[in-house]
């Protein structure tokens, strides 16, 4: 059996930057085992494989070379950028076309953004975001991240490291400055005990630079066999809620810079949306396609 597959960076439009993302744009077919055997063969963070239930929907799912995981947004945009420019998905001179992806985290909206019918950029949809409570163990984390207690918070802020998730439960922890977020020392063995006590994926650390209103940040999950990733959906979105929450932002949408300690620049489109239900939180950007081939999973 051969499978067509993508190699898509996600979160840039220039090659070799943001995050690569594996994408298998019909999985119908392989088994369970197939995909996680194909997602540790890609060795990337996460691959995607997409079965089309209808012409409004897509089930996906996302693996690690490691496991599978519920929801993975830099792979979402990843997948639907692909979809779009390979024809699964068409424009048919839309501006933009709202896809429903299925995921095991829910039914998440999806926008595809067109010009002349060429795919531009996706937003996703995240799940209402949901706070799990601030930590209060603040010599643990910064003796994780190789910090000074000092260097915790956001200029003269005083705000404490937080548990919260629009899919996948994130600890948001605010530093200083740049430069405490580029030397970073953290101690692995030590994160993966604090998240498996916490139920937590990972780390998201980030700073914001008031001088431009750009928001810098570096996303570790160890426990799902990430050791740093380039740009990440779930724990933007996460974040954008934590900035909301405490008064930060100064506008409903920002551009979170995120990649250029691994010399994989990426930018995520972060935006809120006031709505009947509450806030609506959307993470996207743009997407490259960097190779395409084909994937044997079967053979005599």
């Amino acid at each position: 059996m051969e499978t067509i597959i993508y190699q898509v960076d996600a979160f840039t439009d220039k090659l070799f930057g943001g995050n690569p993302a594996g994408v298998v744009p019909d999985a119908k077919g392989l088994t369970e085992q197939d995909m996680q055997k194909i997602a540790n063969e890609m060795n990337i963070s996460e691959t995607a494989f997409i079965t089309k239930i209808d012409k409004d929907c897509f089930e996906v799912r996302f693996f690690t070379p490691k496991c599978e995981v519920d929801l993975c947004g830099h792979a979402t945009i990843a997948s639907f950028y692909a979809l779009g420019e390979k024809g699964y998905i068409r424009s048919e001179g839309r501006e933009k076309v709202t896809i429903t992806q299925r995921t095991k985290a829910g039914l998440l909206p999806v926008e595809l953004y067109f010009k002349n019918d060429k795919i531009e950029k996706v937003l996703m949809h995240q799940k209402s975001p949901k706070s799990f409570g601030i930590i209060n163990e603040l010599e643990e984390i910064t003796e994780i991240l190789g910090i000074e207690k000092e260097q915790l918070g956001l200029e003269d802020m005083d705000l404490k490291p937080e548990i919260i998730s629009t899919g996948l439960k994130d600890i948001i922890v605010p530093v200083k400055s740049e430069e405490t977020l580029k030397n970073l020392k953290v101690n692995f063995e030590k994160m993966e005990g604090l998240c498996i006590s916490k139920d937590t994926i990972g780390f998201h650390v980030f700073t914001l630079n008031k001088s431009n209103q750009l928001i810098y940040c570096r996303n570790f999950s160890p426990l799902v066999g990430i050791y740093e990733e380039a740009a990440t959906g779930t724990a933007n979105g996460a974040l954008m809620h934590y900035l909301k929450k405490h008064n930060i932002l100064k506008t409903d949408a920002i551009v979170v810079k995120q990649g250029q300690y691994m010399d994989r620049p990426s930018e995520i489109l972060c935006e809120i949306r006031e709505a009947a239900a509450g806030e609506v939180i959307l993470i996207g950007g743009k997407a490259i396609i960097v190779m395409e081939g084909i994937i044997k999973t079967h053979c005599k």
